[in-house]
C-alpha cells in the first residue's frame, strides 16, 4: 500500500524524497509522520488540486499537543505548500503561531541523585530482561548523562573508537542537527568508562558498540533505557511537588539540565563570572547559539535558591524580553 493516498500523493512522495537527502534519520521520521497525517486529512477534505484557506484552517484545528509541537508541524507542512506553489498549485500558506517558551525542567536534588545511582547500581541480573548487559550498561549511561551533559540518543550511538580513554575525550560524530563536537570527561568519569570497557571486553575493538542492545549488533534502544529509568524513579517516588502543566517530570534528559545547573553553580562558587562560562558551555553542549542555551537557565526548583537568583538575574540581562509591538 502506498504511503500517500490524497490528490497530492505524487507531490508528497517527491517532496519527502527531496527532504530525506538533507535530513537526519530522526528528522526524516518526524517529517514523514507530518506529511502522512496531512495526506490523511487531505483525503477527506480536498478533492480539487488546490488547497484553500478553509482547508488549512480546518487542518490546524485537528492538531493536538503543545504549542511548540503544533508550530513545528505547521512549519513542516508550510514547506510542502511552498513546494506546491512553485509547481503552479494554488495554496494558502498559514502564519506560524508564536510559541511561548514556558518549559520548566525538573532538577534532581543531590539526595535524589544518590538514590537514583544507588538503585541503578543495584539492578542485578534479570532473567526477563531482553538485554543481558543492561545491569552493566545502565549505571554507566546515567553517569555519562550526568557527568558530561550528553543527550541519550548520542550516548547510545557511541562506539569504542569515539572514546579516547587516555585523553579523556568523547567524540560525538552525529549529534542533534548533524553536528560534531568533542566532550572532555572528568578523571573520575574517564576511569569509570575505562573500567566499563574492560568489563565488556571491547577495549581495542574500534567498531564495538559501547552500549549494545538485546541484539548485540545494534545499540541499546532509547526506549529500553527510558523504561528502566522511569521504573526506578517510580519505585523511588521521585516526582515534582505541585507540578504545573508546563513542568516536565523526572526524565533522562533532566540529567543534561542538572549538568548545566551544577556547572554554572560551580563556576559561581569558584569566583568565575557566569558570563564567561556561558559561551564555553554552549559549545560543550553542542548548541548553535547562546539563545539555544537560554532554556537551561530556567529552573523551578528551590534546591539551590542562591544560584537560582543568580541565573535569573543573568538570563534577564542576556536574554531580555522584547516587545515586538514597539
Amino acid at each position: 500500500m502506498a504511503m500517500f493516498q490524497s490528490i497530492f500523493k505524487d507531490e508528497l512522495q517527491d517532496f519527502l524524497a527531496l527532504r530525506k537527502i538533507s535530513m537526519s534519520v530522526s528528522g526524516y521520521q518526524h517529517y514523514r509522520c507530518y506529511l502522512a497525517s496531512f495526506d490523511k486529512y487531505l483525503v477527506a477534505n480536498c478533492s480539487e488540486r488546490k488547497i484553500t484557506e478553509t482547508i488549512i484552517i480546518g487542518w490546524i484545528g485537528t492538531l493536538t499537543g503543545k504549542t511548540s509541537s503544533k508550530a513545528n508541524e505547521i512549519i513542516s507542512i508550510s514547506m510542502f505548500l511552498k513546494y506546491l506553489r512553485t509547481m503552479g498549485v494554488a495554496v494558502f500558506i498559514p502564519i506560524v503561531p508564536k510559541v511561548a517558551d514556558d518549559y520548566m525542567p525538573y532538577i534532581f536534588s543531590d539526595a535524589e541523585l544518590g538514590r537514583i545511582f544507588a538503585a541503578a547500581d543495584d539492578l542485578g541480573a534479570n532473567k526477563s530482561q531482553r538485554n543481558p548487559c543492561m545491569q552493566i550498561e545502565f549505571p554507566v549511561v546515567l553517569r555519562l548523562l550526568y557527568g558530561c551533559g550528553l543527550r541519550i540518543g548520542e550516548t547510545l550511538s557511541l562506539r569504542i573508537k569515539d572514546i579516547d580513554l587516555e585523553g579523556g575525550i568523547i567524540t560525538i560524530l552525529r549529534a542533534k542537527k548533524e553536528k560534531q563536537r568533542l566532550v572532555p570527561m572528568s578523571l573520575s568519569m574517564t576511569d569509570i568508562l575505562g573500567r566499563y570497557c574492560l568489563a565488556m571486553g571491547i577495549v581495542g575493538v574500534p567498531d564495538a558498540i559501547l552500549f549494545p542492545g538485546a541484539d548485540p549488533s545494534k545499540p541499546a534502544s532509547v526506549r529500553s533505557m527510558r523504561n528502566k529509568f522511569d521504573a526506578i524513579t517510580k519505585s523511588l517516588e521521585i516526582a515534582p511537588k505541585d507540578r504545573v502543566w508546563h513542568e516536565r517530570g523526572p526524565c533522562m534528559h533532566c540529567f543534561r539540565h542538572v549538568f548545566v545547573f551544577k556547572s554554572f553553580a560551580k563556576a559561581e562558587q569558584e569566583g568565575r563570572p557566569i558570563d564567561d562560562s556561558i559561551p564555553f558551555l554552549s559549545v560543550y553542549l553542542g548548541h548553535d547559539s547562546l539563545n539555544e542555551t537560554e532554556k537551561y537557565l530556567k529552573f523551578s526548583s528551590d534546591i539551590y535558591p542562591e544560584a537560582l537568583v543568580l541565573f535569573e538575574e543573568y538570563a534577564g540581562g542576556v536574554f531580555p524580553e522584547v516587545d515586538y509591538g514597539q
